[in-house]
């Protein structure tokens, strides 16, 4: 596994969201990390019995999506556990996915399950915010789940078409706001249920505290579709799974 992620030295200090707290922008990066130090033991059970099995339908939407075939190169972003890591390189065949994750617990435990699954491939431990990958390198990048953690959306956006060829995708997978009809349930669901089985199964319910906080603080549908256009990403359109609490994005890096 190769480690480029590298601390930036910053003069200023910003303040940026982390939950519903505010903190230094350059603390954010380390805040996270302990989230996912913390939850990378129980993270795909603790995704299973949060979701009932269905954040799994909405990573198959986006393995269709995505379209991936033999040769295809594949860059997932926030690849975590690897769970769209091995499908993708089962059907892009062996050298052409990259997996990278900022956490390096989260992509150890992928890594490992990259190799049982007859897949390895390559795990970059790195900032989305600065990718160390050259220009035009991949024809397809995802990210499911890792965005709205991100300190700098615009500048992670930017990374992201920077290293798509021209005419390549971005799928970007994400909580999202949901249909108003569930939004008392759902809030119930997030600030009650999910902490309280945070702290039963995993140990931890200040960090499933903040994963549902995260998720009411990340951009709408039509807000963060704003944000890929603005970054130079075309063509983006969005798809709601399950009443909008997921969205699927696809954005495509304009032909030269």
């Amino acid at each position: 596994m190769t480690d480029t992620n590298k601390p930036e030295q910053k003069e200023e200090h910003h303040q940026t969201d982390f939950g519903f707290h505010q903190i230094d922008e350059d603390r954010k990066v380390d805040e996270v990390r302990h989230v996912f130090d913390s939850v990378a033991p129980k993270y795909d059970l603790m995704n299973d019995l949060l979701s009932f099995g269905t954040h799994r339908l909405w990573k198959r939407r986006c393995i269709r999506e995505a379209d991936v075939r033999q040769g295809t190169k594949l860059l997932d972003i926030a690849s975590g556990t690897g769970d769209l890591a091995i499908a993708f390189a089962k059907r892009a065949g062996a050298g052409n996915v990259t997996a990278t994750d900022i956490n390096r617990e989260m992509l150890t435990i992928g890594q490992k399950r990259l190799r049982q699954a007859g897949v390895p491939t390559a795990c970059v431990v790195a900032d989305a915010e600065a990718l160390p990958f050259a220009d035009d390198a991949f024809d397809v990048v995802t990210v499911s789940f890792g965005i709205r953690n991100m300190t700098h959306k615009d500048r992670a956006l930017r990374e992201m078409l920077r290293v798509l060829r021209p005419g390549g995708r971005l799928l970007v997978l994400e909580f999202s706001q949901c249909a108003g009809w569930l939004k008392p349930f759902y809030d119930f669901y997030s600030f009650r249920f999910m902490p309280w089985l945070g702290s039963k199964i995993a140990g931890d319910a200040d960090s499933y505290r903040y994963l549902a906080e995260s998720i009411r603080m990340h951009p709408a549908q039509a807000p963060f579709a704003k944000m890929m256009e603005e970054a130079g990403f075309t063509e983006v359109t969005w798809h709601n799974l399950t009443f909008g609490i997921c969205a699927l994005h696809v954005g495509t890096k304009p032909d030269l």
